[in-house]
């Protein structure tokens, strides 16, 4: 039988510390994930109480108010704040979300709790450790690999319908949350590429400006790579674009066997 322990220090030990709002008028509790390597110490959850009325609808302006006026230690990534970069990936109630794009009236009732992206090593509260998740991206060869250079002065064409393959694809913004919503991914990360790298994949193999196709599913036909997809559908769930992963692995399945027939 298998003997499977935890990292040290990924307990949930730590001693909650209640931040409450005196006078709100509509409050409402986050409880968020708290770790800092620094200190040696087990994670925690802090619990803030925010007055809604004082603060933007969404759960991206509870952390940047928890932030600017109640904790500054407080660590998480944004930037864009329009669900363009997914750098605010993470998981809240359960579920994997950009917080610029959750508006927190659509939690439900009672207490939103707020973790990182799950089944990542943290850095630092709510920021995961995407070191490994890039070194896959950058693993499948993420730009066009073309037969010859362009014409002079032109570019390479396709037509609207080659174009239209590509929707559904381009649009992934990277975030992580269909990689880390996914069970094969967390248990076979090291080799298993994941939902969004998987999708990155086929958009370049969907790609009539490509030229490498042969060598792109040569790269990918691989027990881990690609075949720990066991279609559990838990990418498109989580998608905040609405996109497919699943479908694009399936599409490169079908490649794979054409290839091979």
């Amino acid at each position: 039988m298998a003997a499977i322990t935890l990292p040290k220090n990924s307990r949930i030990t730590g001693k909650t510390r209640e931040h409450k709002s005196e006078g709100a008028k509509r409050p409402r509790r986050f409880r968020i994930y708290r770790y800092d390597p620094d200190s040696g110490e087990n994670p925690r959850y802090d619990t803030f109480e925010i007055d809604l009325d004082q603060c933007g609808p969404m759960v991206l302006d509870v952390l940047i108010k928890v932030k600017n006026e109640i904790d500054p230690t407080l660590t998480f990534r944004r930037s864009c704040r329009e669900g363009i970069c997914g750098s605010c990936a993470m998981n809240i109630d359960g579920r994997n979300h950009l917080a610029c794009t959750t508006a927190i009236e659509d939690c439900g009732e009672g207490e939103i709790r707020i973790t990182p992206l799950p089944h990542m090593e943290v850095v630092k509260d709510l920021v995961p450790d995407f070191r490994n998740f890039y070194a896959q991206y950058a693993s499948i060869k993420p730009w066009l690999q073309a037969d010859g250079p362009a014409p002079e002065g032109k570019e390479r064409l396709q037509s609207p319908e080659q174009r239209e393959k590509l929707d559904g694809l381009y649009e992934c913004i990277l975030c992580a949350c269909c990689s880390t919503s996914c069970p094969s991914y967390w248990w076979n990360s090291d080799k298993f590429l994941g939902p969004a790298i998987l999708l990155q994949a086929y958009r370049w193999l969907a790609d009539s400006r490509d030229a490498n196709s042969v060598e792109r599913l040569a790269e990918l036909d691989d027990p881990f790579k690609l075949y720990r997809c066991h279609t559990i559908m838990n990418c498109a769930t989580a998608c905040p674009k609405g996109l497919s992963p699943a479908r694009a692995i399936a599409e490169i399945k079908k490649l794979q066997v054409e290839r091979q027939s």
